[in-house]
């Protein structure tokens, strides 16, 4: 039999704009011989539709562009991910995979295992389903299972849907999971890893088809694939984009696929640009407004908003203080430059001024300290919103993961905007990224990527006058929120203790900065925002 995976990108809730994506998909797939074509988890509705799911006219919608789907499937079949509801006890819906041909749905397979750490919190939505599903087609036997269900090594789950399938079929011919699995830098290995352990357990190959697209501040990165008996890919769909891959069973041979991809800071450049990219998009905009300070993260983010939207739909702005260097500015243009984007040069001085002059009565007496260092960045924050609604262009911050971690960043300054490009990349990767981007040629000017970081907020201020440098501070932010080490574990790595204990303590008193930052997009295994729930209000230290 000749299979399509098809690798698509919904808009949540574009159930006319889904279901045309679909169809597209199957009459591409029944024109290349194919018998069924595959889709991702809930591509009608498209995932994660979070609160969507709460609302019965999201669900009606969704009903009436299955029905029309299930109406208009002849010939070609198809599996595709999508609602149904429980009519019994417990939540009113299931997250299902459907088995459709000739007209009617013929198989389904519900999903069982329904996770609830980092961004996903299923169990709020769904009922869990209580069976394996073996799906009979032409005489083919296979196992359908949906994203979580094939997630079973080291999982916190007591029962195993793949080892279910199995057991319960044993002329079981191969595996189905379709997904809507999020990138995080890592995720492909893990992937690879747990997929060849399956396989070669088990005996049988396996059909992965997985969404991509960015969806607010997840991305989801494709790289569907086809893994042989054996647990060797056969072919691999591309990342970050969509993609048709065809697949014959029995040689388990690949057309139109290529060899996996390994986990790169390339791959993390590439969902930064797809995240950027699909969030303006869906968001309604077309065009990006953000801050060049001369210094790396800025000019990190303008070169990933011109790969992503275009250098003509990119604006950048330097807004120089008294305290910024020459160099700085230089920098600035150079880049911009470089780019191809537009440029502008907008001084604060005189803003500047004018908020001394009106705070003067009230600070008579006092000296100046990180206040007046705080007005120059929310004068800044204040200028690009103004360029933003005028302009109708979104407002990217430019701030760092390792600067959002421990609170060295201003609440309505340089944390202004509407997403975050860099807030879940530690500051060491940044440099990466430039590294990366200059391969080539020469994006981004010499001269950013070695002096040393700055704020430029007052006269010789560097960030490692208030911080452990980078290559210290990110290994400790590191263990501490992506592998939940406590401050001795981290000690215990070799450390100072004085300066874990610092870095702990600015995490925990900035929660209430990060809770009003701007949405950032995952790259790393654990980022600031819905999939880390911390309070604001607590007394535990370690």
């Amino acid at each position: 039999m000749k299979i399509a995976l098809a690798q698509t990108n919904p808009l949540i809730g574009a159930f006319e704009q889904n279901l045309a994506m679909v169809l597209d998909r199957i009459d591409r797939a029944g024109q290349a011989g194919c018998r069924l074509v595959i889709f991702p988890e809930l591509a009608l509705c498209g995932y994660p539709p979070r609160d969507l799911l709460e609302r019965p006219a999201f669900v009606e919608a969704h009903d009436r562009a299955l029905a029309d789907l299930v109406g208009r499937v002849n010939g070609t079949a198809c599996i595709v991910g999508g609602l149904e509801r429980c009519p019994g006890p417990g939540k009113p819906l299931f997250n299902s995979a459907l088995c459709i041909d000739k007209g009617r749905v013929v198989f389904r397979a519900r999903k069982q295992l329904l996770p609830t750490y980092d961004v996903f919190d299923e169990a709020r939505y769904f009922e869990p389903g209580d069976a394996s599903t073996v799906v009979v087609l032409d005489g083919l036997h296979f196992g359908l299972t949906v994203c979580e269900d094939i997630w079973v090594e080291n999982s916190p789950y007591a029962r195993n849907p793949v080892a279910d399938l199995k057991s319960g079929c044993p002329e079981l011919d191969f595996l189905v999971n379709i997904s809507a699995s999020p990138f995080h830098h890592g995720k492909l290995a893990e992937r690879r890893h747990l997929f060849a352990r399956i396989c070669r357990q088990h005996h049988l190959p396996l059909l992965y088809v997985n969404q991509v697209g960015g969806q607010d501040s997840l991305v989801f990165d494709g790289h569907s694939m086809v893994v042989d008996a054996t647990g060797s890919v056969t072919g691999a769909a591309c990342g970050f984009d969509e993609h048709l891959l065809f697949v014959e069973t029995g040689t388990w041979k690949v057309a139109g696929g290529r060899e996996p991809e390994p986990d790169s800071i390339g791959q993390v450049l590439a969902a930064l640009v797809l995240g950027l990219r699909d969030y303006l998009h869906k968001t309604g905009f077309g065009q990006a407004v953000l801050g060049l300070s001369g210094g790396i993260d800025s000019a990190v983010t303008a070169a990933i908003a011109c790969r992503a939207l275009g250098p003509e739909n990119v604006l950048c702005v330097s807004l120089p203080s008294p305290y910024t260097s020459e160099a700085s500015v230089e920098d600035a243009r150079q880049l911009a430059a470089n780019l191809g984007c537009a440029f502008r040069l907008m001084p604060i001085e005189p803003a500047m001024r004018a908020y001394g002059d009106i705070l003067a009565p009230l600070f008579a007496g006092r000296d100046e300290d990180v206040t007046e260092q705080n007005l120059q960045a929310r004068i800044r924050g204040n200028l690009l919103m103004a360029l933003s609604n005028k302009f109708g262009s979104l407002l990217l911050a430019t701030g760092n993961k390792s600067e959002m971690a421990v609170g060295y960043c201003t609440l309505y300054g340089d944390m202004s905007g509407g997403l975050a490009v860099l807030a879940d990349v530690p500051k060491v990767m940044v440099y990466e990224l430039a590294r990366h981007l200059n391969r080539e040629r020469q994006v981004i000017p010499g001269r950013i990527l070695t002096r040393p970081p700055t704020a430029e907020l007052k006269p010789g201020q560097l960030d490692q006058d208030d911080l452990p440098p980078y290559e210290i501070l990110d290994p400790i932010l590191a263990a501490y929120l992506e592998e939940q080490l406590g401050i001795d574990e981290i000690v215990g790595r070799g450390f100072d203790r004085r300066t874990v204990e610092d870095v702990v303590r600015r995490i925990r008193v900035n929660e209430f900065k990060r809770q009003q930052a701007p949405l950032g997009i995952k790259v790393t295994s654990k980022a600031f925002g819905y999939g880390r729930r911390y309070p604001v209000a607590q007394g535990f230290a370690g």
